[in-house]
């Protein structure tokens, strides 16, 4: 079985706040649902390629098509209208972490489905 190689696919770490109990957060922006977390930027990147491998093999196992690397996976799009004191809280966060507020958005909606699932 031809896995892709990790290096070929961007990936996007961001730190986790100290209510989500800190370290860092792993994702791929071509691979949805494919992210990992570790204390340091470095154990991030060490998970990080544990999940990759998984994501592919069970996509590759399954069928299902393995997007090309920077093709954005399959991106989607919806509207969301939010309190303002919402909006506030989260472009503020955002822009503590130096990221764009729909990156920020992204990662919370991620880190949460990662949650459901591991609960599932």
């Amino acid at each position: 079985m031809n896995i892709p190689d990790f290096d070929d696919y961007p990936f996007e770490i961001r730190p986790l706040s100290e209510e989500d109990s800190g370290g860092f957060l792993i994702t791929f922006p071509d691979l949805p649902g494919c992210m990992s977390d570790g204390e340091t930027p470095e154990e991030a990147i060490r998970e990080g390629r544990d999940a990759f491998r998984c994501w592919m093999l069970a996509h590759i196992e399954d069928g299902r098509p393995v997007p090309l690397p920077n093709s954005g996976g399959e991106p989607g799009k919806f509207v969301q209208r939010l309190p303002k004191s919402l909006h506030a809280k989260l472009a503020a966060r955002a822009k503590q972490e130096g990221v764009s507020l729909n990156t920020l958005v992204l990662a919370f909606i991620a880190e949460g489905l990662g949650r459901r699932e591991s609960h599932a």
